[in-house]
């Protein structure tokens, strides 16, 4: 925020540090589905059954044991002087698919500034290869598991991704879910297509 002149310079050098974390691993680390699944079996909001697509979806995602910072935002980057960059609040740490903390991240970004959010996967998924929608299929789990913080602020934006989810589940079915998760959103689907 501070210098918006070198935000690509920044997004830059914050994806380089995202994956030189993702590169690592820590067996000893709780594993982030299974944080994930508490988290949204726990969620009231949602139906049983929604609950359960949802859990189902989890369940058939890739699993990885890459380390997951599960908080990677600019706040929680200190740079020093000769440009040496520390990442701090370690306390959401888990192992498991990095584009799943991509996603979280993204929904970071998202709520601040959707330009920059997607400048931000852009940029991820030019550097190691992703599919952007390998990333996208994360976004309503993410969105699922961060309303259980309740932070009245970020509720519009995670019910609206989440709603979208469940909405394309019911009208295309199982296959679509897993393709098209939040393409009525006329934000995401502009991010979709790179616009």
């Amino acid at each position: 925020e501070e210098n918006p002149d070198k935000m690509d310079e920044y997004l830059n050098q914050m994806v380089d540090l995202q994956l030189l974390i993702h590169s690592k691993t820590c067996p000893l680390l709780n594993k982030l589905k299974d944080k994930m699944t508490r988290q949204i079996s726990e969620m009231e909001e949602l139906n049983a059954v929604n609950r359960y697509d949802l859990l189902t979806r989890l369940d058939s995602m890739p699993k990885h044991t890459k380390l997951c910072h599960g908080d990677f935002q600019p706040n929680n980057i200190l740079v020093k002087e000769d440009g040496t960059m520390y990442v701090l609040d370690w306390v959401h740490a888990t192992q498991g698919n990095a584009s799943a903390d991509v996603a979280r991240t993204y929904l970071l970004f998202c709520l601040k500034d959707q330009g920059i959010a997607d400048k931000y996967m852009n940029l991820f998924c030019e550097k190691t290869g992703t599919d952007r929608r390998y990333v996208q299929q994360w976004l309503p789990l993410v969105a699922a598991a961060q309303l259980t913080k309740k932070r009245p602020e970020e509720s519009e934006l995670l019910h609206r991704w989440l709603n979208s989810a469940i909405i394309h589940k019911a009208t295309f079915g199982d296959a679509k879910w897993q393709t098209s998760c939040l393409m009525s959103d006329p934000k995401l689907l502009k991010a979709h297509a790179g616009i």
